[in-house]
This record gives structure tokens, C-alpha cells and sequence, in this order.
């Protein structure tokens, strides 16, 4: 365990290192923008659905309740950046305490219920008045500094990989995990599910208000139209299922995967481009059906000494 924990430690201080001379090297900041961007999204997701079993299709709510309140917060109150993704992580984390009733729900209920709340989130800011949240033309945050919004979201990406690793090997992670595989054996050997969930709520909302927040900061502008758009909600979940749930090093390889495969074939085949995008998601699906990662762990047990 520790040589395959320094070993997959390594690999993310040297993606990071990597990551960070991207300015540098004039390559697209845009494109590794959104690749860390979806890595942090989908490590987020899997605290939920990998190691507790519960897949919000309404992830999203957290995404777009922290970009607005990282808007509101530059624009509206005048507030510096370094408070105001206080302010939107803060807001993720309210967020989660309010819809924490929510997880007593199990399987696809929770799922679905978890998609209306998000809905009804986009629709109650769509409401405030257009003085506060801007209406159908959304706030400009008047901020425009891509670059150091992009060192901000490799933060939070090695953030988000240094605490899915701690939790893949902390108590918590286990008790996670025995919810996941039997909540009634688990209750009945002594674990708190309902705090156990909790937490793992808290962290999941935190990690998505923050990459909103910060990807409001990059884009300079927020609106319901983007900030709520299910499509993050949808990216999010094939990207971390690609890779394999419940796995630490699965969002990466699933985001890594399924964004080569977007590229190479808006690049060769756009007018298919959605037509084949969807067939190799199916593909992959039918072949690989624990994910990339699960899969190869699954089939073949040494990896584990390896991937975890």
C-alpha cells in the first residue's frame, strides 16, 4: 500500500508539473483548462458515486450555485477573489445541508431527485431580480485573468486527488464503501450512515462550487444557461463511470480517454461527431462495464497491487 500510494503520489506531482509549464509552452489553454477542469469535476463525483453508491444527476446544482456566488460576490458586493471562492465554496457546502434529506433516498430516487433539485436551483436564481443576478443576461465579472484561473483549477485538481486518495484509504472511505456494498449489514455493524453520507455530500458539493466558481473567473461571465446546463451533470458522470467508479486513478484515465476520443473525432469526422461520440460511449459501456479501470481490476486481481 505505501509504495503504490508514493507511486501514484509521484505521478500526480508530475502531471502537475507538467500541467503548470503549460502557459509557458503556448499550447491551448482552453483545452487543459477544461481537461483539469473535468478531472476535478469527475474525482468530485466519484466521492459520491463510487464510493458510496449514490450518482447525483444533479450534480450540477453545486456547480452553478458556486459560480454565481463567486459573480455575485467579485461583482455585486466587491469582494477580492480569494474570499469570494470562500464565499462559493461556502455556498456549496449550505447547499449540501439543505438537500441532505435527500440522501435517506436510495438508487435511481435519490438520482432523480437530485436532478429536480437542480432544476429548481436554476429556476429560483433565474427568478432573483435582474439586480442582483443579473436575469437572462447574467453577471460580467469584469476579472479577465485566464492564466492564473488556470494555476487556481490545477490547485484544486491536486487538492481533489490528495483528498480522494486519503479517503480511499481512511475509515471514513471504508465506511463509505460497506454503504455502498450493504448500508443494512453496515448500520448493523455499528457505522453512522447517515454522518458517513453527510460527509461525503459535503466534500462532493465542495469540490463542485469551487470549479464553477473557477470557471466563472475563467470564462469572465456567468448565466443560468451555462452554469446550470445538464450537460456538465451528464459529462461529469461518463467521464468518472469511463474510468471506473470507486476508483482513485479512474476519473483521470476516463477523462483522459473519452476527451481523446471527443478530439480525434471532431477533428476527422465533425458532422458524426455526436452520432459516433455516443456509439463509443455505448461501446464502452457493453465491453468495459465497471469502467476502464474496474474493468482491468477485475479482470485481471494483480492490478491492484498497482492501481487503486
Amino acid at each position: 500500500m505505501r509504495w503504490r500510494t508514493t507511486a501514484w503520489l509521484s505521478f500526480v506531482a508530475l502531471c502537475a508539473l507538467g500541467l503548470a509549464l503549460v502557459p509557458s509552452l503556448g499550447l491551448s489553454l482552453a483545452f487543459w483548462f477544461y481537461l483539469v477542469l473535468w478531472v476535478t469535476m469527475a474525482s468530485g463525483l466519484n466521492v459520491m458515486g463510487g464510493f458510496t453508491g449514490y450518482l447525483p444527476f444533479g450534480y450540477v446544482a453545486f456547480y452553478g450555485v458556486g459560480a454565481y456566488a463567486m459573480a455575485i460576490s467579485v461583482r455585486k458586493l466587491g469582494l477580492p477573489l480569494e474570499l469570494s471562492l470562500i464565499v462559493a465554496a461556502a455556498t456549496g457546502l449550505l447547499l449540501s445541508v439543505l438537500m441532505a434529506r435527500t440522501l435517506v433516498l436510495r438508487g435511481i430516487y435519490f438520482s432523480i431527485v437530485s436532478l429536480a433539485l437542480a432544476v429548481i436551483c436554476r429556476l429560483l436564481i433565474a427568478n432573483l431580480p435582474d439586480a442582483y443576478a443579473g436575469g437572462s443576461f447574467g453577471i460580467t465579472l469584469g476579472i479577465g485573468r485566464p492564466q492564473l484561473a488556470y494555476y487556481t483549477m490545477l490547485v484544486l485538481m491536486v487538492t481533489t486527488l490528495l483528498a480522494v486518495t486519503w479517503l480511499s484509504q481512511s475509515r471514513l472511505g471504508m465506511a463509505l464503501r460497506a454503504i455502498r456494498d450493504d448500508p443494512d449489514t453496515a448500520e448493523t455493524m455499528g457505522i453512522d450512515i447517515g454522518r458517513a453520507r453527510l460527509k461525503a455530500w459535503m466534500i462532493s458539493a465542495v469540490i463542485a462550487a469551487l470549479a464553477g466558481a473557477i470557471e466563472a473567473w475563467y470564462t469572465n461571465i456567468v448565466d443560468t444557461e451555462t452554469a446550470f446546463n445538464l450537460l456538465v451533470s451528464t459529462k461529469t458522470i461518463i467521464y468518472a463511470v469511463a474510468g471506473g467508479l470507486g476508483t482513485v486513478i479512474g476519473p483521470v484515465v476516463g477523462v483522459l480517454a473519452m476527451l481523446s476520443v471527443d478530439n480525434l473525432i471532431w477533428k476527422n469526422f465533425p458532422v458524426l461527431n455526436v452520432f459516433l461520440l455516443g456509439l463509443s460511449i455505448v461501446l464502452l459501456m457493453l465491453f468495459l462495464p465497471r469502467g476502464i479501470v474496474g474493468t482491468l481490476v477485475w479482470r485481471l486481481p494483480r492490478l491492484r497491487r498497482f492501481l487503486f
